[in-house]
């Protein structure tokens, strides 16, 4: 039997997943710089929330929120609709993460989720899904072919979404100042705190 070619198939993926990244790049517009502004100003936290793929996306975002001097928290659609609805406040961005743009259980919170933050922000993608239609800030991505060759698993898309994330986070951090010093605040433990303290 021959043996499967692991190195070709990686370098596939890769290229594919690159190659998206770079298109997203000429994707972004005054939507972006809108969310960016709007974080700037708030006076209370980002919160950022996603179902599936999109959940364990918006979780390492909302870390590296945190780490770099913009409060973030990850609070799961499900949790908020059972009680952690209790934690956003009018002070509060919220930021919607579905690629779809149709995950029932964001949804079904947006009014509450309306209700409650100060502005509810989308990063989809799809412009005439029900999520971004519904958002006061609507990024719109469009990842094109999932690197999965089914198109089906989450691939090139998160992986956008990730990229996104970290443009995001660099941005504000840039905008704000933010230095080693207060890199350090942050990271009172591990290899990071311990080289810059």
């Amino acid at each position: 039997m021959k043996q499967f070619n692991y190195i070709a198939s990686a370098k596939k993926t890769l290229k594919i997943e690159s190659d998206s990244i770079k298109s997203i790049s000429n994707q972004l517009d005054t939507s972006f710089s809108n969310l960016c502004d709007c974080i700037i100003r708030s006076k209370g936290a980002l919160i950022v929330m996603g179902v599936g793929k999109s959940g364990h996306v918006g979780q390492k975002i909302a870390a590296t929120l945190s780490s770099t001097g913009t409060a973030s928290i990850f609070i799961h659609p499900t949790e908020a609709a059972h009680g952690d609805m209790g934690l956003i406040s009018k002070k509060d961005v919220v930021l919607l993460i579905s690629n779809s743009g149709e995950t029932d259980e964001i949804i079904n919170i947006l009014p509450s989720l309306k209700r409650h933050a100060k502005k509810v922000a989308s990063i989809t993608g799809n412009k005439i899904s029900s999520i971004s239609k519904r958002t006061d800030i609507s990024i719109v991505i469009n990842s094109g072919k999932e690197a999965c060759p089914l198109n089906l698993a989450p691939t090139s898309s998160t992986t956008n979404t990730l990229a996104l994330g970290d443009a995001l986070a660099i941005a504000l951090l840039e905008a704000k100042g933010f230095s080693k010093k207060d890199f350090a605040y942050s990271h009172p433990a591990g290899k990071l705190g311990k080289k810059l303290i």
